[in-house]
């Protein structure tokens, strides 16, 4: 027999077998982390975005504006909606980049202001979440892709310009509803042209920014229908929401996690799902990371004997007869039955496995069926006796 160890041995991983298993995963997510800081310092520092008009980026829209300020109209930028309502008079036009980015409160004081200045407003890829307040009658479709289309309406500024780059948001407006629909992708306008009633002013609703983009200015008409549209008034108010608008907090809401939710752009929410999907394909690849074999050091030997008398006795303590009956059984049906040229898999169907062992043993005083597929032993002393059975029937087996 062994001897019983005369201290603990520990099968934890030391500190060591951790780091080199999780080195990999920490090193990606250092890195990522890393890149994510790079990326926001550069961002930090970058205070020219999308369509801003003092931007000279592929996706700004200082040429626009230049252009503007050429053909004598004074641009305004203002970044917060004090600014732009303050800036919007009855000779203005108001352009407005994101108008899904106000709350509702913000949406209603922008268009008390547009009712008041009498002038046009131009809403850039207005959605569902502002044409309810900002655009009466009209609803926003699926959105179409960005691509050449024919004007195919009578406004003046769309047929002088002639086909554009329009797409994203598509709209529909309420029966009687006065527009001008124009651009159509699969039967729904791109740019709609809302007048309103009894006053020179008008609003009009422009599914995507691209011809406003320095990148995209001089394809096709955009510049003419950029410059129509932006320059029918001596003033251009170009109004940039932010989520540092101060304005945006002043009404506050029940609904305080859909507020704050509202906040995250939307790029971050993106970067977090990412993080998640990497982190959970690192997972996998670690989990089913297969390597050669190799021998675990066990704290201490045990003999099959020892571990044979070791589990006997756990049946014992547990009074588990029936379980230790099932797996003597089990051994011996396994064992006989490549004896008996019966396949392994149907050593235990007594339909395959009695048959062979009759034609084998014709003349045994054992009953095969109350041995091999019997009912649970009511005692220890049965037990026993079984096991006794079991092992001769086993001998007359191979000894026939």
């Amino acid at each position: 027999m062994s001897r019983p160890a005369t201290g603990t041995t520990s099968t934890a991983p030391t500190a060591r077998q951790v780091w080199t298993r999780v080195r990999g995963a920490v090193l990606v997510l250092a890195l990522v982390l890393i890149g994510g800081l790079v990326l926001a310092t550069f961002r930090s520092t970058d205070a020219h975005g999308a369509l801003d008009p003092r931007s000279a980026d592929p996706h700004g829209s200082r040429a626009v504006a230049e252009l503007l300020k050429d053909r004598g109209v004074t641009v305004t930028l203002a970044t917060t909606l004090d600014e732009a309502t303050a800036a919007t008079d009855t000779g203005t036009t108001l352009l407005v980049t994101t108008p899904d980015l106000l709350t509702d409160a913000q949406q209603s004081t922008l268009h008390t202001a547009m009712e008041n200045s009498i002038g046009r407003t131009v809403l850039i890829g207005a959605g569902q979440a502002s044409l309810g307040t900002l655009a009466p009658g009209v609803t926003s479709a699926p959105s179409a892709p960005v691509r050449e289309r024919a004007p195919a309406c009578p406004l003046p500024a769309a047929t002088r310009a002639g086909s554009a780059d329009l797409g994203g948001e598509r709209y529909e407006t309420s029966p009687g509803t006065i527009a001008d629909a124009c651009y159509d992708s699969d039967g729904l306008p791109t740019l709609v042209r809302l007048p309103a009633a009894g006053t020179p002013g008008d609003t009009v609703l422009l599914g995507s920014p691209d011809i406003l983009y320095n990148s995209r200015l001089d394809h096709l008409g955009n510049a003419s229908l950029a410059l129509q549209l932006l320059g029918s008034r001596p003033h251009l108010v170009w109004y940039l929401p932010s989520l540092s608008d101060t304005s945006a907090a002043d009404t506050p809401s029940d609904d305080t996690t859909g507020n704050f939710l509202s906040l995250i752009p939307s790029g971050w929410l993106w970067g977090t799902l990412q993080l998640a999907l990497a982190a959970l394909l690192a997972a996998i690849w670690r989990g089913r990371r297969l390597g050669p074999l190799v021998t675990e050091r066990l704290p201490v030997a045990l003999r099959a004997s020892e571990a044979t008398e070791g589990r006997a006795r756990l049946y014992r303590k547990a009074n588990a007869r029936d379980r230790a009956a099932s797996v003597l059984r089990t051994a011996t049906r396994t064992r006989i039955a490549p004896l008996l040229g019966v396949p392994v898999q149907d050593a235990h169907s007594p339909d395959r496995l009695l048959p062979a062992l009759s034609a084998r043993l014709p003349e045994t005083t054992a009953d095969p069926r109350n041995l091999l597929f019997g009912p649970a032993p009511a005692d220890d002393a049965t037990l026993i006796r079984l096991a006794d059975q079991l092992d001769a029937l086993e001998r007359e087996v191979r000894t026939s």
